[in-house]
Order: C-alpha cells, then sequence, then structure tokens
C-alpha cells in the first residue's frame, strides 16, 4: 500500500470513536482462531517497537478515541453493476423496515441506505465528524451535489441536495446511544471497515504484522490478514494500525483474482472535538422532509458505525424478508427468500415502471449455473436458485451451492 496523508487518533483517556467496547473473550476468541506471526519484518517505514499481532489486533479493536473530524478517500471496484447497486440500496432500505423492497417511504434518494450503497462502486470523498457515540456526520461530496447523514442525540437527519429532500428520524428518550448489530451498506471510514474485517479474524486466518509505514505523518504497523484454506473470494485485508492509540487509519482490501477492491483511508484528520454546532442541522428552505418515529418507519437508518435509532436487529419488521447466516469468518453465507410476488414479477417493478419480478433482473444479469442463476463480481457473489432462494457472500459458487443445497 502507498503511503498516503491520513489521520489518527487522539488522546486515550477519551472514549471511544466507534464505541468498539470489545471483551476480552473476543479478543480471546480472535487470538485463538488465527495463525499469529508474532516477528514484526522491517521495510522502509518507521523505526517501531517490534509488537505481536495478538497485541495489535487487540489494540485494534479497544482503541480508545472520541472526538475525531476529518476527511476520508474512498474507492470501491467490486465488480457489481450499476443497475444492481440501485437494486440492492433500495431491497436494504427494504429490509430495514419500509416493507417494501424498493424502500418507496417518499423520501426518495434522502433514504440513507439506498445512498450508501452507492459507495459501493467508484471513487468517492466524505467529510466525517464525530464526538462519542451521540453524535455523527458524514457527509457525501460530489461534483454537483451533497449528501449529509446526521446524528445527534435522538436525531437522525438525511439530506440529499439533488432532490432537495430530507428524512428526519427521531427515537425516545434514552434511546442516544443505543446500537443495532445491523451494519450500514458501505463501510465509509477505515474504522468501520476494519472492525468488519477484524471480526472474520476469528475463523480461519493468518495474521501478520509485517510491516510499519507512515500515515498523514503519524506512525502505523501494518496488519495483514491472509485467509486460509479455499472458498473466499479475498485474498488479502491490510490495515494500517496507528501505533500509539490504535485507530485504523487505512484499509485495501486485495481479491484473490488480483487487484484491490477497496481502499479507504483518511487523507485529512483532525482530533479536535468538534463544535456542537457541527451536528445541528436544519433542513433548507424548501425542502420536502418525511417524518419518522423510531418503531414506526424505516428501521435501515444505520450510522457507518453501526449505530440506528429504528427497531433493534433480529425478527424482520415490515414484512422483511427473514436473513439467515451460515458459516464462519471468511467463508459465511447470508440467505434470504425472495417475497413470492418477486419471483413471480405480479408485484416488482422495473426502473422503468413495468413489471419485473426480483428473478427475471437477476437473470438478467446474471449466468445459469447448477441450482439456478449466478451474479458474480470480484468479491461478493451471489446465487439465486430457481425457486427464489438467495444466497450471498465472498466466496466461491461451490460454497454458496453447498449453503443452498444444490449442485
Amino acid at each position: 500500500m502507498a503511503e498516503q496523508e491520513q489521520g489518527a487518533p487522539n488522546r486515550s483517556g477519551r472514549r471511544t470513536l466507534v464505541r468498539v467496547a470489545v471483551p476480552v473473550a473476543v479478543v480471546a476468541a480472535v487470538a485463538a482462531g488465527v495463525g499469529l506471526v508474532p516477528a514484526l519484518a522491517s521495510d522502509s517505514g518507521p523505526n517501531l517497537p517490534s509488537v505481536t499481532a495478538e497485541q495489535l489486533v487487540a489494540k485494534a479493536l479497544g482503541s480508545d478515541t472520541e472526538a475525531l473530524s476529518g476527511t476520508v478517500q474512498m474507492k470501491a471496484d467490486l465488480g457489481v453493476p450499476s443497475q444492481l447497486l440501485g437494486a440492492a440500496g433500495g431491497f436494504a432500505q427494504g429490509a430495514g423496515g419500509s416493507g417494501a423492497p424498493g424502500g418507496s417511504s417518499g423520501s426518495g434518494g434522502a433514504q440513507p441506505q439506498a445512498k450508501l450503497a452507492e459507495l459501493l462502486a467508484g471513487q468517492h470523498t466524505l467529510q466525517v465528524a464525530v464526538d462519542g457515540p451521540d453524535r455523527q456526520r458524514i457527509g457525501l461530496v460530489e461534483d454537483l451535489a451533497g449528501y449529509e447523514l446526521v446524528h445527534n442525540g435522538t436525531d437522525v437527519w438525511a439530506w440529499d441536495s439533488s432532490s432537495n429532500e430530507a428524512v428526519h428520524l427521531t427515537a425516545p428518550q434514552g434511546a442516544a446511544g443505543k446500537r443495532s448489530e445491523r451494519p450500514s451498506v458501505a463501510p465509509v471510514t477505515p474504522q468501520d471497515a476494519a472492525k468488519r474485517f477484524l471480526a472474520f479474524a476469528s475463523g480461519s486466518t493468518t495474521v501478520a504484522v509485517d510491516g510499519t509505514m507512515t500515515v498523514a505523518g503519524r506512525d502505523a504497523y501494518r496488519l495483514t490478514l491472509t485467509p486460509k484454506g479455499q472458498g473466499s473470494t479475498i485474498a488479502r485485508v491490510r490495515i494500517a494500525v496507528d501505533a500509539e492509540h490504535g485507530v485504523p487509519l487505512s484499509v485495501q482490501a486485495t481479491a484473490a483474482s488480483g487487484g484491490p477492491v477497496l481502499d479507504v483511508h483518511y487523507s485529512k484528520v483532525s482530533f479536535d472535538r468538534p463544535a456542537a454546532s457541527v451536528f445541528a442541522f436544519t433542513p433548507p428552505k424548501g425542502a420536502k422532509v418525511t417524518e419518522h418515529r423510531a418503531g414506526d418507519g424505516p428501521a435501515g437508518h444505520g450510522l457507518p458505525d453501526g449505530t440506528s435509532l429504528g427497531k433493534p436487529s433480529g425478527k424482520p419488521a415490515g414484512g422483511a424478508p427473514d436473513v439467515q447466516v451460515t458459516g464462519e469468518g471468511w467463508t459465511t453465507v447470508v440467505s434470504t427468500r425472495l417475497p413470492l410476488d418477486e419471483v413471480s414479477g405480479q408485484g416488482g417493478h422495473g426502473a422503468k415502471g413495468g413489471p419485473q419480478g426480483a428473478l427475471s433482473l437477476v437473470k438478467a444479469f446474471g449466468k445459469p449455473v447448477g441450482g439456478g442463476t449466478l451474479i458474480g463480481t470480484k468479491v461478493v457473489n451471489v446465487l439465486v436458485t430457481d425457486d427464489g432462494r438467495v444466497f450471498a457472500g465472498a466466496v466461491t459458487l461451490p460454497v454458496l451451492q453447498h449453503a443452498a443445497g444444490v449442485k
């Protein structure tokens, strides 16, 4: 990974940026399931004290930083067709509780899950501000428009400048700081991406501290995660971990087929506490505002660190499809079932408003394989069986077919 100008954490006396309060048992599980490589390979980076991979994983998972503002650069190349990204965002919004896979709740492009799905392709610049678990602000900077996602206590605002539409979600008193286990569609900060990849490390993984690097003028260790065995479409993940505070500063994932598929890093950062006014949001004049209260509206308004003021994860809400998880670590497979009307095409609508079942859309972009239709990308593969079951993961086709019980 090339040297980047990125940021790092503040003093350990503060609390957590993404509130990763990791129990000792979690760190122990990671250490027990990976092949730890204790030696620190020398390279052209800064001269730092040797650490074991176990120590560095624990440091990254338990980093204690509260206040942060800066710029995040993100580049994703998953090889997903743009048409399917829009469908994925709509489906995620629906699964979050809108009750409609298309995510149509009258707030258009302001829906957070649908907007964050766009980060799964191309290059993006985001402005980030955080002050503890109750205040976060993410701004997506585009050429001719912008998008804001603001969490301030019991209020969450999402605003799309291109349509001048906003979503306002409020939660009861006492809900601030509570988090859903449902992650956002895309990891928009290095901390978020690192947390997800490190969760896989409890499976069969070689974890090595294989060098050092300088990130935005700060010394960092380079932690490399390499899946063992077969079945994963990820070849390697490299995480730059701040040497002093342990906050992930950059994450780069490489596909088994070759080439980077995700690169997210700070290009500018400050660890001064952002002013309270940063998290105050008032919709612009003339904006169309859609109001929701927690429990009776879209529950999928997840912030990048997993914060959600909607319904807690678990039993699907609003008729959303049930989601099952099989396997573990790098070969985890997520499965669900398409609604019957989406399989038949009688209840769905295509991009131009005509009837189109989700199964028809899949067949248009996929290829026939044993047991159904495969949509393959550099990382994520999706198998949709002929009876409307969906199996997806960063795994190879044989792993999906095994999970589906087909050949």
